[in-house]
This record gives C-alpha cells, structure tokens and sequence, in this order.
C-alpha cells in the first residue's frame, strides 16, 4: 500500500471530523463538498479501510478512522509548530548594535536598556560608548557607532535626528541652601545665587545661558564641569546652585543629598534624540533598539514628550 498525505488533506479530514459533517468539513478549507467527498473516497481506497460509517446519520468514524486522526492532529500540530518556529527565527533581532551615548544619558538609564534590549533580544548585543557630545556627532559620522544618543540634538548633512524625549530641567541644590526650602521658585529668584555650570563648549551651557539671559538673570558663576557628575559632588558640598535634569538628580534626591526646586517656566527642558547617518539606512536591530527606547524608557524623566521612530 502506498500512501501519501499532505497537510491541507489532513486539515480537511480533521475538520470534517470535527464538525461531523462533510459539507461544513469542506467549507472550513474553501473547497466544494463533492470534493471533500472525493478525497475521503481516494483516501479509504488507498488505506484499504472505511474511515466514516456513512450508515448511520450524522456518520461515525470507525477505530480507523479515529487512529487516522490522530495521526493528522499529530502531524498538523508537529507542521504549526515548525511553522511558528521558523516565523520566530525570520523575526528573530540579531546583530550588534554600536551606540555611542553622552556620559548623562545615566549608566543607570542605559544598564536598564541593555538588560531590557537582552532579554527581548536574546540573539542581539548593545556595545555602549560614553563620549562627549562632540565626539558622538564624529562616531556616528564615520560609521564607529551606528546610532548616537546625546541632548540638544541637532540634524545636519549627514545625519537625521529622531526625537526622545524631553527631560524637566530643575534647579538643584544642598538641603541647608536657602532656596532648598521652596518647593519652586521663580527665575528672578535665582538671581546672584553662586552657580555651579557647564564648560562654554557644551550645548547645555548654552541653553541654560540663554535661559537665564531671557529671563534677565545673572548668577555668580563659581565652578565651571564637563559632566554632571561633578556638578552634582559639588553641590553636595554646598558650593551653589545649578540647573540640572530632574531625572539625573533622582539618588542623590533619594538618599536626602540633593533637593529638586521647581523653576517657574515651561521653557526650560533638555531634549534628548537619537542621530544616525541620513544615508544608510538603519539595520533591524537598532530600530528596535529605537523603538524600545521611546516605547519604554521614555517616562523615566519627567516632562516626557512622546515621539515616534522614523522606520527606515
């Protein structure tokens, strides 16, 4: 006996089981009832045994039949399942990714990320560099990094800029500093108030300058830093004021070291975005990477402004 079975023939005798009728059996796989009759009919006469008891009204299915489904529930499960696994490795992320980060973006922030990006995709891999913005702009542009994460992000020739998220910009300060009692203050309150800043070449300097200019404030500049780091292990001390990301301030907040004092204005954020090479188009995994950023890591800060990830 020679006997072959492909697996829409045996959906087909599964269903008309299923649903004790032939007609039903034959309209759940889009063919005519003649023509389910016909293969059950072929089928019979090349097993050499009767699968349904036609004499009885709906009809049985016979100790044969009930071993032949069996096999095609067997053989339909096995056939779902190769087919989910090879939808699961077409869809599968895999790669690595090359990320050149600002050393504020939080390396709690981004341990965070890896470890998410990791368990989401287990065939891919973060490699995150911590740069100053400048040399982020360079690393993306010669192919070092595929993606660069920094604030202030600005779009130019060759490279696009994909939108974060916007970071609440608080005034920090020592719990003993006379402002550190107010919940919030207006920008006329920091006024003379010793500042502790950015180096001149940073883009945050320059916005917070612009800031304090519009607003007509002028501060004591005491202590210029290249990071926040400092910033913040000088305030600790007691030096002065400074205009920082709430969210970069949250354990040292936490542990009672640093107080957030909320500034009177809605002008005053740190946008964060995302750049990559205008022409190259970016792999897979950097836009789940993306996609995973703005989706879930983008109401770690307060003041959060949604985007959405350019797709190509």
């Amino acid at each position: 006996m020679h006997f072959r079975a492909d697996s829409d023939h045996l959906r087909l005798f599964r269903d008309v089981v299923n649903h004790k009728s032939i007609s039903k059996g034959a309209e759940a796989n889009g063919i005519s009832q003649s023509a389910a009759s016909q293969h059950i009919q072929d089928l019979e006469r090349r097993l050499e045994a009767t699968l349904l008891d036609r004499s009885t009204r709906p009809f049985s299915v016979t100790e044969t039949g009930q071993r032949y489904l069996k096999f095609c529930q067997d053989v339909i499960h096995r056939c779902e399942a190769f087919e989910a696994e090879m939808e699961q490795l077409k869809d599968e992320v895999r790669g690595t990714l090359r990320v050149a980060a600002i050393y504020s973006v939080g390396l709690t922030t981004m341990s965070e990320v890896e470890e998410t990006f990791r368990i989401r995709f287990p065939a891919a891999s973060l490699e995150v560099t911590y740069l100053r913005p400048e040399r982020v702009y360079q690393s993306v542009e010669s192919d070092v990094c595929d993606i660069g994460l920094l604030s202030y992000p600005e779009p130019t020739r060759e490279l696009e800029v994909i939108p974060w998220l916007n970071e609440t910009m608080v005034l920090g300060a020592a719990p003993d500093h006379p402002l550190a009692r107010f919940e919030s203050v207006s920008p006329g309150e920091i006024n003379g108030a010793a500042f502790i800043g950015f180096d001149q070449d940073l883009p945050i300097r320059l916005h917070i300058d612009r800031f304090l200019r519009e607003h007509k404030v002028h501060v004591h500049r005491v202590m210029n830093f290249d990071n926040i780091q400092m910033i913040k292990e000088a305030l600790v001390l007691g030096r002065g004021v400074a205009i920082l990301p709430l969210r970069v301030m949250d354990a040292e907040i936490q542990d009672g070291r640093l107080c957030a004092i909320r500034i009177d204005t809605d002008d005053l954020i740190r946008p964060l975005g995302i750049i990559y090479r205008r022409k190259r188009h970016l792999p897979r995994v950097a836009r789940q990477f993306c996609e995973l950023l703005q989706r879930e890591f983008s109401a770690n800060g307060a003041g959060v402004a949604p985007a959405v990830v350019a797709a190509g």
